[in-house]
């Protein structure tokens, strides 16, 4: 049988300083049927000359140049919908496969019965040297991983808990078809995407090391709970969808469960509007309890998170060990 073709979508913003090694770790699969689309989403650095050195050199990768800049959901979607692989990489230019990654992953995915749309491994976490800093998944002496990885219907561990490393993912294409992309209206894809596909499909965790996280400064990552940050707006709209799609009480549960988190790190942040906005909604969902209340005094007042933070900390977590 012939392999199944697999399209790795890579998504450039000012990627330019790792975008070589980047593109190699994709052209260095010995995966034998890949499909290589690249999104440049309006780079001011030396991306778009890299890029097209590349497509000189691999006619087959397919360029698709931003005029203006659209966003990761936006750029996705785009080259999703020029793209024909039977499974999907959401690949950023500022990562890196290992060789055997494809490889492994739809090996993987032909022992899994068909209700299994998504895969995820663990990964190295890299500097901006590509300095190795650990890994994804902290390991106990017997072999536990922190945090734990879920695997089948995940659909309330995700609404709960981060453990999915996102730059490991692997997608059946019907999945994607399914929800009609990433929405684009978010300011970032991965709660979403996994709350809405894991509603359906089930999840497989592959415990292997198959790619490298670069955890820089600039990475969508580590500009979460800003003050005004457009990604906690993001996150309030998936939890209003996620509320949709709640169907038994121990997954409202990990909704409430998500909704006090989210709420605390708006009110830890000073985004004061958006934590009352998450406070509001845990209300509806039936979940506020006493510290809850407090939580709500402390927003409503406006309490300034210097005199608060530590005080509150210890006051939260000490007691429960959460």
């Amino acid at each position: 049988m012939n392999a199944p073709l697999v399209s790795v979508i890579c998504l450039c913003y000012n990627h330019g300083r790792f975008l070589r090694q980047a593109l190699d770790s994709v052209l260095g699969q010995t995966y034998p049927n890949l499909e290589i689309l690249v999104v440049d989403d309006l780079s001011s650095d030396d991306s778009v000359a890299i890029i097209e050195e590349y497509v000189q050199r691999y006619p087959f990768i397919q360029f698709l140049r931003h005029r203006q800049n659209k966003g990761n959901c936006y750029s996705f979607n785009e080259a999703f919908r020029w793209s024909k692989g039977d499974y999907v990489i959401d690949f950023a230019t500022d990562d890196v496969l290992h060789p055997e990654r494809v490889t492994r992953q739809v090996a993987a995915f032909a022992a899994l019965p068909p209700d299994y749309g998504v895969l995820y491994t663990d990964a190295d976490l890299i500097d901006e040297a590509s300095h190795l800093l650990g890994r994804f998944y902290q390991r106990s002496k017997d072999g536990a991983l922190s945090p734990a990885p879920a695997q089948g219907d995940v659909f309330a561990q995700v609404l709960s808990r981060y453990f999915i490393c996102p730059p490991t993912v692997m997608v059946k294409r019907r999945v994607l078809e399914e929800l009609n992309g990433y929405d684009a209206s978010l300011a970032y894809e991965d709660f979403d995407f996994w709350v809405r596909s894991s509603r359906n499909w089930k999840f497989h965790f592959l415990d292997q090391v198959l790619c490298q996280r670069r955890m820089h400064p600039h990475s969508l990552s580590r500009q979460l709970y800003k003050k005004g940050d457009q990604q906690l707006a993001s996150t309030i709209q998936v939890i209003r969808k996620a509320q949709q799609l709640v169907q038994n009480p121990a997954e409202r549960k990990a909704l409430q469960r998500r909704i006090r988190y989210e709420a605390r790190h708006a009110y830890l942040t000073a985004n004061y509007r958006q934590a009352a906005e998450l406070l509001s909604i845990l209300q509806e969902e039936g979940g506020v309890g006493a510290s809850d209340r407090v939580l709500q005094q402390l927003v409503r007042y406006r309490v300034p998170l210097q005199f608060v933070r530590k005080w509150y900390h210890r006051w939260r977590y000490g007691r429960s060990g959460a």
